[in-house]
């Protein structure tokens, strides 16, 4: 895989090194040559110095090979500008962008492109966190849909998981148990202590809570 990734801050250096320790290739692009540093010596992907949304640039990073482009700068108009250009004009088949402004996220995640809003994640985590004692939301990709964590209680402990999902509107993906994660099997049943991992559709959510006795 060739990955393009515009932004060498705390978060884009971090997914740069993931993506180049995992085999991938990967180029980073940047106006400050000095946020090269957080890549660290063992990086060993390409660097490039301008901006993400500079034609002859992108070009000379591969663009027109590249299967993933991200745009996670710390300025909404650069990522969402790089992101259009990568998506409309080079047609690269999986482009992310960061963006903090709430607003903004929900208007061009309705506009298809494929939005990470880092400021909606974390504060629907802390809200969940004050409001829910067994019910915490851990990953919010928009205003739709949920990855949630339960924890077991007494009214599901030693059900099957099947007896848990709620068909459309909620799905136990995995479960976490003694510090493993276990990708369950329709007939698993839930045992004392573990902590269910879901997705739920947003406006489901009462119909979900009363189901499962939250």
């Amino acid at each position: 895989m060739y990955v393009i990734i515009v932004g060498c801050g705390r978060v884009g250096s971090e997914l740069a090194k993931l993506l180049s320790g995992e085999g991938y290739n990967v180029v980073v692009i940047d106006k400050n040559c000095a946020s090269f540093e957080r890549l660290g010596s063992t990086f060993n992907g390409l660097t490039m110095v301008g901006n993400g949304f500079d034609l002859e640039l992108l070009k000379q990073a591969g663009i027109e090979k590249a299967d993933a482009f991200c745009a996670v700068t710390n300025g909404d108009n650069t990522n969402l500008i790089a992101s259009q250009v990568a998506k409309k004009i080079f047609k690269v088949p999986k482009v992310l962008a960061r963006v903090y402004d709430p607003l903004r996220a929900h208007i061009y995640a309705s506009l298809g492109m494929d939005i990470i809003s880092g400021t909606v994640l974390f504060a629907s985590m802390l809200r969940d966190k004050i409001v829910e004692s067994r019910f915490s939301s851990v990953l919010i990709e928009n205003k739709d849909l949920s990855v949630i964590e339960i924890s077991a209680n007494e009214q599901m402990v030693n059900k099957p998981v099947h007896d848990i999902n709620i068909p459309g509107e909620f799905l136990a993906v995995a479960i976490r148990r003694a510090g493993e994660i276990i990708i369950p099997e329709a007939g698993l049943t839930l045992k004392p202590k573990d902590i269910l991992i879901g997705v739920l559709k947003v406006a489901s959510l009462a119909k979900v809570k009363e189901k499962l006795r939250l």
